[in-house]
């Protein structure tokens, strides 16, 4: 069975839902959305605290495992991405950040001209309904996005800002402004405590449009490539039929970090001695797929605590517990109103003594030392990562019976000089020195993790090896850029070697930016949109 579209878009996550907007705007283009998940349409999803129950669900994750990272005790570690429409945008904490303004600039001195930050931050303005009135130096107030404080910020995450402002880390109210440095309640993508995905914002709002056809739990095999080197079609399977779509002007791949260079390379786009040795005829030799691959490392300190003024599960919060869905239903707030990283901010260690080097996610609940999502009992955390880490992996593939498999490997605290390992070892040491201050006292409990009897930084680093994972902002497999092992064209995002395929989603990013991906993603999709209809 074949059917003809103008445009193929592979992914509806944060990129690809704004594309699909853009592109199917003109109505004389017949567009095709390829989603492998399916609706976003549950109370899990829409509800902010539904997040627990999100990861590691296959209705919703595609929960992929690295390989044992051999700086991490051999440990292979998590990497959760959204399979739903509105891809990881549907399942993450919801925070809206862009990166810092030297994130940007530093890819223009890499080759990506017009990518400075002078260049995104009218983009961003132009997605963004902000509902704060901040600055319009640095917000839009027009766009589909919609961008709020959390309804109901538990009096824990206030005393988190507090504590940090105490500890000369400034309260910032907005981290989209002129600095980043400060900690505060984060800016967050939610309607009225709801969450407000990609999806809910750029492709729900347009879904019935005649020209647009969206095709949900259909999975990419590869993409069809003629002799000319053009994509004529891709082959997906959906309810177990195999199908082809023929395209007839442009694919674009929003696949992400993990599947956008799954797709090419098992399309013969990539390492022609990588795919030589998995028997797949090489169509373009592109060193870079799969390369460069990038993510924040994590290291968590979690505190029990009695005091019922945190999230829990337990006895003493069972009225707030019963109460909990009619305040969620009737005020949008409370308990199940919350994303759980309901503030943060980014500090500077002393190895970078003038842009912040990392980043905090509070939690004002007790996050389980067994590694569960949910535990019983009070308390609150941190959740502390390398900003811009050195240390670069790479995605590759496997073959099996079943077919390929993706290999994901970050490397992590490999990077020559162990720049990343002191940065977070440095960064548990600030975090701590936050949660000593008198402002806990209220609260204070037992540290779990990593224990107070772990004080120097070999023991922070032991701990670190045991226990550190990522948040989840993998970006680069298919970096932009001019050198041997860039993948697409920072003018145009097409692939190189490939007339009429472009890439539009965080894998493009040559370098990881200063924060969460979401956001940047959407920008990354928008100038994809902007690139092909002007």
């Amino acid at each position: 069975m074949t059917v003809e579209f103008d445009f193929i878009i592979i992914g509806a996550g944060s990129a690809g839902c704004v594309v699909a907007n853009r592109l199917s705007a003109d109505a004389s283009k017949r567009v095709c959305v390829i989603e492998a998940g399916g609706s976003d349409d549950g109370l899990r999803v829409k509800i902010p605290a539904g997040i627990l129950s999100l990861y590691g669900n296959p209705n919703y994750d595609y929960a992929y495992v690295g390989v044992p990272q051999s700086e991490l005790n051999n440990r292979s570690i998590p990497i959760n991405r959204g399979k739903v429409l509105g891809g990881s945008s549907s399942i993450n904490s919801m925070i809206y950040i862009r990166g810092a303004k030297e994130d940007y600039d530093e890819w223009v001195s890499l080759g990506c001209d017009n990518w400075a930050y002078s260049d995104v931050l009218p983009v961003f303005k132009k997605l963004e309904c902000n509902r704060l009135n901040q600055s319009s130096d640095y917000h839009g107030f027009n766009g589909e996005l919609l961008v709020d404080k959390p309804q109901d910020p538990n009096i824990v995450s206030k005393m988190f800002v507090e504590a940090a402002r105490h500890q000369q880390i400034p309260t910032n109210d907005d981290f989209n402004a002129d600095s980043q440095f400060g900690a505060g309640i984060y800016n967050v993508t939610q309607d009225k405590g709801q969450r407000f995905s990609s999806y809910s914002a750029f492709l729900k709002p347009v879904k019935d449009r005649k020209n647009l056809t969206i095709m949900t739990k259909t999975q990419v095999i590869e993409l069809i490539i003629d002799s000319a080197k053009r994509v004529t079609g891709v082959k997906v399977i959906q309810n177990g039929v195999f199908k082809t779509i023929s395209c007839k002007a442009e694919v674009i791949l929003c696949a992400g970090t993990i599947d956008s260079p799954r797709i090419l390379l098992s399309s013969g786009i990539g390492p022609s001695i990588e795919l030589a040795a998995l028997g797949i005829e090489s169509k373009v030799n592109l060193p870079g797929v799969g390369k460069n691959l990038r993510d924040h490392i994590d290291g968590m300190i979690t505190v029990r605590s009695s005091s019922n003024k945190t999230l829990g599960l337990s006895v003493f919060n069972l009225p707030s517990m019963l109460a909990a869905p009619f305040k969620y239903a009737f005020q949008h707030k409370g308990m199940l109103s919350t994303n759980y990283v309901e503030a943060g901010g980014f500090a500077r260690t002393k190895f970078s003594p003038s842009q912040a080097d990392i980043q905090f996610h509070f939690v004002p609940g007790y996050r389980s030392h067994r590694g569960r999502l949910v535990e019983y009992g009070h308390g609150f955390a941190i959740h502390t990562c390398v900003l811009r880490p050195k240390s670069i992996g790479e995605l590759t593939l496997s073959k099996d019976t079943s077919g390929y498999q993706v290999n994901i490997d970050n490397q992590f605290f490999t990077d020559s000089d162990n720049l990343d390992a002191k940065t977070l070892v440095e960064g548990i040491k600030v975090a701590r020195s936050i949660f000593s201050d008198s402002v806990f006292d209220k609260v204070r409990g037992d540290e779990v993790l990593p224990g107070l009897a772990i004080q120097t930084d070999e023991e922070i680093l032991d701990y670190l090896r045991a226990e550190a994972l990522t948040v989840y902002h993998p970006v680069g497999t298919c970096k932009m850029g001019v050198d041997k092992m860039a993948v697409v064209d920072p003018s145009t995002l097409k692939v190189s070697g490939i007339q009429n395929l472009r890439i539009a989603d965080a894998s493009i990013m040559p370098t990881l930016i200063g924060g969460n991906t979401s956001a940047p993603s959407m920008m990354i999709g928008e100038r994809a949109a902007t690139m092909i209809t002007t």
